[in-house]
């Protein structure tokens, strides 16, 4: 699970930042997922090294400009230039009138299928590997936030110890790599969970933006390995937060420590904060780690591979 920031700012690109929209690139499945997607995306895109041609999916936050103006040449260039097979869009009521209007006055045409679905609190896509849900966060208007939870894997089968107790292979040892309970030709019942390693901890994403401090936010971030929070402006300017409904560094922070999530990636930046000014954005970041220590400043093109729990602990470990 590789996310890559495509856009950091809130409201107006800048000349360093691009407005919203991240990558979620899964090498496993050969996809890209993205969450938001601002004007000029499809150009951070050309200019990472993302495949656009393995994009699949795409979850909105909300019709903001600044998360959704990007889209419709996104669509359409997947549709000249790409070799996409089928996007499919999450979002709030009034996505799929606004892809239908702007497919009808541009005269556009998808030549891949397009799927749009209007979300609601809950699970709102599920397979094999992956759970994804939404919860409502609190903005001016009706806005969302995503958790992306990968399903809990069986451990490593101990390969050499079936081999010990004279396991026939074949279909069997695929039981048993699930965790499975087995009865072999002579009687013996052998338990896979017996013969696999510790369970390998699904990885946790949690996506929340545009929103002041929200009770959405800390149910989506549970325990998540990463939450990636909007912090629009700083603690000193919470009065604008507030008329706003955006976030401080502070109410970020409060969110990843109620939460119990193990890091937190800060993004969706004012312009205000730009070097020279009375605050900048290395204080915003200060702010934050006052509260989690844990926290990171995202910015355009900056990549973080999700581990796992297990791996994340031993890197933890190596750093003492």
């Amino acid at each position: 699970m590789q996310i890559t920031f495509l856009g950091t700012s809130s409201g107006v690109p800048t000349r360093s930042r691009n407005v919203s929209s991240i990558a979620l690139r899964l090498p496993q499945r050969a996809e890209l997922w993205l969450l938001d997607c601002g004007e000029g995306t499809q150009h951070q895109l050309l200019r990472s090294d993302l495949k656009m041609s393995q994009l699949s999916r795409i979850f909105i936050t909300h019709l903001h400009g600044d998360h959704i103006f990007g889209l419709m040449g996104l669509l359409a260039s997947c549709g000249l230039a790409g070799n996409v097979q089928r996007v499919d869009l999450y979002g709030p009521p009034g996505l799929n009138e606004y892809i239908q209007a702007a497919t009808r006055y541009s005269h556009t045409h998808f030549s891949y299928p397009v799927k749009i679905h209007v979300v609601q609190p809950g699970i709102i896509y599920e397979d094999d590997e992956f759970t994804v849900s939404c919860s409502p966060l609190h903005h001016r208007i009706t806005a969302f936030g995503y958790r992306i939870a990968e399903k809990n894997r069986t451990g490593r089968f101990d390969l050499e110890k079936a081999k010990a107790l004279q396991i026939p292979p074949g279909r069997v040892y695929g039981q048993l790599k699930r965790g499975e309970t087995v009865t072999l030709a002579d009687g013996r019942v052998i338990h896979g969970t017996e013969l696999c390693g510790p369970t390998e901890i699904g990885r946790k994403i949690a996506y929340c933006t545009d929103t002041i401090y929200s009770e959405g936010a800390v149910e989506l971030a549970q325990d998540a390995d990463v939450l990636i929070h909007e912090a629009t402006f700083a603690h000193q300017d919470a009065d604008l937060a507030f008329q706003r409904l955006h976030s401080t560094t502070t109410m970020a922070a409060q969110t990843a420590l109620v939460a119990g999530a193990h890091r937190l990636i800060m993004t969706h930046f004012s312009p205000r904060y730009a070097p020279g000014n009375t605050i900048e954005l290395k204080d915003l970041l200060h702010e934050a780690r006052a509260i989690f220590p844990n926290t990171d400043m995202a910015y355009d093109f900056m990549a973080y591979s999700v581990p796992r729990r297990r791996e994340a602990e031993l890197q933890q470990f190596a750093g003492r």
